[in-house]
């Protein structure tokens, strides 16, 4: 699951991976020195802090280090896997393939998420995945996912499963948006989403604007 203990762990990594203190990652990046100092990780009132996304590209850029890389030191706490090297796994059992422009476009998904309708390719994908109920597959388009997903990688998506904060999950809203993002937080009346990209917004939706949401299980990369 995705935490201030685990972003905060993923900074202290890349510090010290570039040879740098906290301290000196911060410097590094054109930051206030203390800005990861332990003492500021905390808010006057105890709660933890958040880093900002804007501190998080600042030093990513200072290291030259992409974001994939920084979310892999996160991963062991974190949703989706992948094969070794992001190479595909045995083929075995095919399941449904849709692009996300197509996905917006409505009529291939029911009330819940799941595969309905014609007009689906297929993709070989490997059985325990393909296993699952519902499960399919959406192929990334353009580059506003970049740089954990890129233009042609596949998603392997299970909607219907449970999703917590720290998942990569694929959004629909009611108006036939369809995104990937990390889900952040979830109440009865809010769906608060978090970009793969920097240099995309943060997201935030009234539940009763979210079609569905289903969480991300494998990525081709």
């Amino acid at each position: 699951m995705l935490s201030h203990q685990t972003i905060w762990g993923a900074i202290d990594a890349l510090a010290e991976a570039n040879k740098l203190t906290p301290s000196g990652l911060a410097r590094r990046a054109g930051l206030d020195p203390t800005a990861f100092n332990k003492s500021k990780r905390l808010s006057p009132d105890g709660r933890m802090r958040w880093p900002s996304t804007e501190s998080i590209a600042k030093i990513l850029d200072a290291t030259g280090s992409r974001f994939d890389e920084f979310i892999s030191r996160i991963e062991p706490a974190n949703g989706a896997s992948k094969m070794p090297g992001g190479a595909f796994p045995p083929q075995q059992s095919p399941i449904p393939l849709l692009g996300f422009a197509q996905a917006g476009a409505g009529g291939f998904f029911d009330d819940g998420g799941f595969p309905a309708g014609q007009g689906w390719d297929e993709v070989d994908f490997p059985a325990s995945p393909a296993q699952k109920p519902g499960v399919y597959a959406l192929e990334v388009q353009g580059d506003s996912m970049m740089p954990l997903y890129r233009d042609g990688d596949v998603l392997i998506v299970e909607p219907g499963a449970q999703v917590r904060r720290g998942d990569r999950v694929v959004v629909k809203t009611r108006e036939g948006e369809v995104m990937a993002k990390i889900l952040m937080r979830q109440t009865s009346k809010a769906v608060e989403l978090m970009s793969l990209n920097p240099d995309h917004p943060n997201r935030s939706f009234s539940t009763e604007d979210v079609e569905w949401i289903a969480r991300i299980i494998w990525a081709s990369q």
